[in-house]
């Protein structure tokens, strides 16, 4: 199936999108992170439509041809929540099925807590569900100690988050500095060699910075199990218009994270059909060994969980492993749909 080209306008926003399936179908929608574009859902799109599914993957706040604000504080999850409801409301839609990846998923999460009446589901991957926020307040006390002893890890994996609070600037002209080298080193398939190793972004800040401080990324070849060349080529040209500001800043509103989270009605407990899908060789998002995902069994009283044997680029590195868990989750959880 051909897959289209749109965007919602409003007064306060732009989101560019990608369309596939047929336009009286239930609706999906797939929300990328960080540092993705909705090209990554392609996969998804295609598989998810061919079954009758009207399928949308918006490029997110920061990315792609969507608004790109040169505001730190516009980059918070209220605003990116906003914009996420205002895309179903310009796609003529009541609800849908929402899928989040990487930073998608606290946004599909905040949808299902502040506006549980615009989901009929929701799926995420590799990022479980932080009733009290996503922030490094609500990461670190979660860390495997095993793996990062506290006194040389203190902020364990997540140390890379407090760097980008630390030196935003040096973080950005990191990732700016060679933007094929640093996509080559970023979108990399799992290995089962890394489990249970500490991950590289424990020592950012004890290295000054990304790609062990040197200041740019290592000349990597292309991982085809994750990231074409006409893929790269596409993610460089659309960095090459906003760089990384504005993918950047979704780390440095923690604060204002947590006071969201605080606002969501009923404690945060979610009671819709939830799919979390743990990627066996994800050694940041750890989920299998670690405790990361006991709030998550917490507070989702509907929860239905799946691994997947890939690293943190699941959906691109077992696309179809990942479709068939999520139709599978539909059909039992969600099938009147």
């Amino acid at each position: 199936m051909d897959i289209t080209t749109h965007a919602v306008r409003t007064e306060r926003h732009e989101t560019s999108y990608l369309e596939c399936g047929p336009p009286d179908g239930p609706l999906m929608i797939f929300v990328h992170g960080w540092p993705a574009l909705a090209i990554m859902w392609r996969g998804q799109l295609e598989h998810f439509a061919g079954l009758g599914y009207r399928c949308v993957a918006p490029d997110m706040r920061g990315y792609g041809r969507s608004s790109a604000p040169r505001a730190r504080e516009d980059y918070a999850p209220e605003h990116i929540v906003a914009d996420m409801v205002e895309l179903l409301h310009g796609l003529g839609a009541e609800r849908a099925i929402w899928v989040g990846h990487d930073w998608g998923s606290p946004v599909v999460w905040s949808l299902a807590g502040h506006h549980p009446e615009l989901c009929r589901a929701v799926a995420s991957l590799c990022v479980p569900y932080f009733a009290n926020g996503f922030a490094p307040a609500t990461l670190v006390p979660l860390v495997d100690r095993n793996v990062y002893p506290e006194a040389k890890y203190p902020a364990g994996q997540w140390d890379y988050q407090l760097f980008y609070e630390q030196d935003f600037e040096g973080a950005r002209a990191a990732f700016e500095a060679d933007l094929p080298a640093t996509f080559k080193a970023l979108f990399r398939s799992g290995s089962a060699k890394e489990r249970g190793r500490p991950s590289p972004t424990a020592r950012i800040t004890r290295d000054g910075g990304w790609f062990g401080g040197t200041g740019r990324a290592p000349d990597l070849p292309v991982d085809p199990a994750v990231m074409s060349e006409d893929d790269l080529a596409d993610y460089v040209a659309a960095f090459e218009r906003t760089g990384f500001f504005g993918p950047d800043a979704w780390y440095v509103n923690n604060e204002r994270s947590l006071e969201y989270a605080a606002r969501v009605p009923d404690g945060g407990v979610l009671r819709l059909p939830v799919l979390f899908l743990h990627a066996t060789y994800d050694v940041v998002c750890e989920t299998v060994d670690s405790k990361l995902a006991d709030p998550m069994r917490r507070d989702c009283t509907n929860l239905t969980e799946g691994v997947v044997d890939a690293g943190h680029w699941m959906p691109q590195e077992r696309s179809d492993d990942v479709n068939a868990a999520i139709a599978a989750w539909i059909g039992t959880q969600a099938p009147a749909i």
